[in-house]
C-alpha cells in the first residue's frame, strides 16, 4: 500500500504566481493610490496624477504589464528568458511614469526572479542575469546628473545590493542542491554495490556447498554403479536432494531481487502464466507423466531462509559424502535475529564446504556458543591446513575464491570478528563472533 504525502499549498505554487502577485502589486498599488482613487492632500512626484494621460504612457504601461507576466509565466520552463522579461518589464514602467530610476518595491520581484533564477540555472547563466541587473542600474545611476535630476538619495547602489544577495542566496540553494543530489547518487552507488556483494555471498555459498556435494557424490556414484549399485543409488539421491535445495535456494534469493511493488503486477501478467504452464523443474523430474499445473493454480510457498535450525541437516549432508561433522552447542540456545542466523548458517556451511572439498580429512568439529551477548562460531579440522583448505573456494592462498571473503564480509556487515587460518598443531581454523543486538541480549534475560 503506497501512501502519498501532499506537500505544503504554499510549495505547491508555482514560482511565476509569486512572481506575478509581487510585481503586479507594487505597479497598481500607485496606480489606484495616486491616479484611480479622487485626488487628496497627497500626492508623488513619481507617479502623478497626470502622468499617464498620454496615449504613449498608456500604452508603455500595458506593454510593462505584459513583459511582467509573460516573463512571470515562462519562469519555469525558462528562467533566463523570463527573468530578462520581467527586468524589461521594469524597467518599461519607469519609461511609462517617465522615473528617472527603478522604485525598489517595483525591484523586489525582479530581486525574487534572479534568486530563483541562481537556483535553479548553472553559475555562469545566473552570473549573466546579475551582471545584466547591475548593468541595468549602472545606466539609470549614470543618467541621473544628465537629466539633471540631483535630488535625494540615489536608490541605485542599495538595489545592486539587493541583487547581489538574491543572487547570493539562489546560488546558495543551488549548492545545496547539487550536494544533496550528490550524496542521494552516491548512496544509490554504495546500496547497489552492497547488494550486489550480498547477492554475491548469497549465490556463492548457496551453489559452491551443492555443487561440491554433488560432484563427490556423482564421482562416488560412478566409481560403484557397477559392483555397489545400491551404493550408486543412495549417492545418486544425495546428488537429487543437494539439487533440490540449490534450485530453492536460487529461487528464493531471484525471487527477493525481484520483490517490487510497482512492478509485480505487470510480471505476473507477462511471466506468471509462463511460469506456472511449464510448472517447476522439481514437478516435472518427480512426476514425468503429470499434466501442467492449471495456469491459476497458486505457486508454492517460498521457503524460508536457513539458519542454525539446518545445521543438523547439513551435518548429514556432509557425512553423506564421506566426512563426519561434529556438531557441539554451548549456552542456552535462543531465537537469534534473521540476518544473524543466515550469516551463522553460511558461515558454517561454507567451513564445512571447504573441509570436504579440500582438507582430505574424515571429520571436522563445529562448535556453537551461545553467549549473553553475542553468538561464537568455531569450525575446525586436521586436515592439510592452509595448503589445502585456502585453495580455490575460500579466497586465501591462491586467491582463486571467495569464500574467506565472502565470510569475512558477512561478519563485518554485522560489526563482529573473523579470523582463519591454518592451527598451529595442523589443520585449519575459522572463527567467529557475531554480537547480537539490545532488543536479542533483553529477550535472552
Amino acid at each position: 500500500m503506497s501512501v502519498s504525502v501532499s506537500s505544503p499549498l504554499l510549495k505547491r505554487l508555482p514560482p511565476g504566481l509569486w512572481t506575478a502577485g509581487a510585481w503586479l502589486v507594487a505597479a497598481v498599488y500607485p496606480l489606484v493610490e495616486y491616479v484611480v482613487l479622487p485626488h487628496g492632500p497627497e500626492y508623488s512626484l513619481s507617479y502623478p496624477e497626470d502622468g499617464l494621460d498620454a496615449s504613449l504612457a498608456k500604452a508603455l504601461l500595458a506593454l510593462a504589464f505584459a513583459l511582467a507576466l509573460t516573463g512571470s509565466a515562462l519562469l519555469r520552463r525558462a528562467p533566463s528568458p523570463a527573468y530578462a522579461l520581467v527586468l524589461a518589464g521594469t524597467v518599461v514602467s519607469t519609461a511609462a511614469w517617465r522615473q528617472d530610476e527603478i522604485p525598489p518595491l517595483q525591484f523586489l520581484a525582479t530581486g525574487a526572479v534572479l534568486a530563483y533564477v541562481a537556483a535553479v540555472r548553472s553559475r555562469r547563466a545566473s552570473l549573466t542575469a546579475a551582471t545584466g541587473t547591475l548593468a541595468v542600474l549602472a545606466c539609470y545611476y549614470l543618467l541621473r546628473p544628465l537629466l539633471g535630476d540631483d535630488s535625494g538619495v540615489a536608490p541605485e547602489p542599495f538595489l545592486a545590493l539587493t541583487a547581489a544577495l538574491a543572487w547570493l542566496i539562489g546560488h546558495t540553494v543551488h549548492q545545496a542542491r547539487a550536494h544533496r543530489e550528490e550524496l542521494y547518487a552516491r548512496a544509490a552507488v554504495q546500496a547497489v554495490t552492497a547488494e550486489r556483494l550480498r547477492i554475491a555471498r548469497e549465490m556463492h555459498d548457496t551453489v559452491a556447498h551443492s555443487i561440491g556435494i554433488i560432484a563427490l557424490q556423482a564421482g562416488a556414484a560412478a566409481r560403484v554403479v557397477g559392483s555397489r549399485p545400491d551404493s550408486a543409488r543412495e549417492a545418486m539421491l544425495v546428488v537429487e536432494q543437494a539439487g533440490r535445495e540449490t534450485l530453492a535456494g536460487l529461487r528464493r534469493t531471484l525471487g527477493a531481487l525481484r520483490q517490487d511493488d510497482g512492478e509485480q503486477a505487470d510480471r505476473e501478467g507477462v511471466f506468471g502464466s509462463q511460469e506456472r504452464g511449464r510448472g517447476t523443474y522439481e514437478e516435472r523430474v518427480s512426476a514425468p507423466g503429470a499434466a501442467s499445473p492449471r495456469p491459476d493454480a497458486a505457486p508454492p510457498p517460498s521457503r524460508p531462509a536457513p539458519g542454525l535450525a539446518d545445521v543438523p541437516g547439513l551435518a548429514a549432508t556432509a557425512e553423506a559424502a564421506g566426512v563426519r561433522v561434529d556438531v557441539s552447542w554451548h549456552g542456552t540456545p535462543r531465537r537469534l535475529p534473521t540476518d544473524i542466523d543466515l550469516a551463522a548458517f553460511r558461515i558454517v556451511q561454507e567451513s564445512v564446504t571447504n573441509v570436504v572439498r579440500h582438507a582430505g580429512v574424515a571429520a571436522c568439529r563445529v562448535r556453537l556458543d551461545h553467549r549473553e551477548d553475542a553468538l561464537a562460531i568455531e569450525v575446525a579440522d586436521r586436515g592439510r591446513g592452509g595448503a589445502g583448505a585456502t585453495s580455490g573456494g575460500t579466497g586465501a592462498g591462491t586467491g582463486e575464491g571467495y569464500g574467506l571473503l565472502g565470510m569475512g564480509e558477512r561478519v563485518a556487515l554485522l560489526h563482529g570478528t573473523f579470523t582463519a587460518g591454518p592451527r598451529p598443531g595442523g589443520g585449519f581454523r575459522v572463527a567467529a563472533v557475531l554480537p547480537l543486538p539490545a532488543p536479542a541480549v533483553a529477550a535472552a534475560r
